[in-house]
């Protein structure tokens, strides 16, 4: 007895579109997941600089600025909607393409392009510069929290606002503390905003 073995034509159709089907109905939620992903690493990567900041300012008991900017070349300018940020002792603006340096204006200690890893998001913060002092505290004090909100600039509509796309915040309280959170999570949960 001779046994053929593989695929018939009919079986290799049907496996096709089952997958075909398969891919269609998880392509929707790859996208969500690749928006969501982009905009915890932005959100992120603020935190993370604004931490470098404070904690820079503690280290050095010196005043550094955590500044959101236009650009990363030297026609930079303070923008609360800036994709960019300089942690620096000086004000940057428009030497945001200055090498880092201790002793040189404006003393950049981090430069971050939106490149690295946080395109295709959208930054809309409630001031463009902050400044921490030698107690990790900022300067001037601003009358309530200040926040950051990241969300997608590919379409989808944050999960508050009744989408499924998870926008994310970084709050920066009166005292200096930095957190991120979520403005759809409900009150009580410790994610939430």
């Amino acid at each position: 007895m001779n046994a053929h073995r593989g695929f018939s034509l009919i079986e290799l159709i049907v496996g096709i579109v089952i997958l075909g089907v398969l891919m269609a109905m998880a392509v929707p939620r790859f996208s969500d997941w690749l928006r969501n992903a982009r905009i915890r690493t932005s959100a992120e990567a603020i935190q993370n600089g604004l931490q470098l900041a404070r904690a820079e300012a503690v280290r050095r008991n010196a005043t550094v600025r955590f500044q959101l900017v236009s650009t990363i070349d030297d026609t930079c300018a303070l923008d609360t909607a800036g994709p960019h940020w300089v942690v620096s002792m000086d004000n940057p603006a428009s030497q945001c393409a200055a090498v880092p340096s201790d002793t040189t204006a404006p003393r950049i200690i981090q430069v971050r392009n939106r490149a690295e890893g946080s395109q295709q998001t959208l930054v809309a913060a409630g001031q463009s510069a902050f400044v921490f002092n030698g107690l990790g505290r900022l300067t001037p004090v601003p009358a309530a929290n200040v926040a950051i909100d990241v969300s997608s600039t590919t379409g989808g509509t944050c999960v508050a606002g009744g989408g499924s796309v998870r926008c994310l915040r970084v709050l920066v309280s009166v005292g200096g503390q930095i957190r991120m959170c979520d403005p759809a999570l409900p009150a009580g949960d410790a994610q939430a905003c």
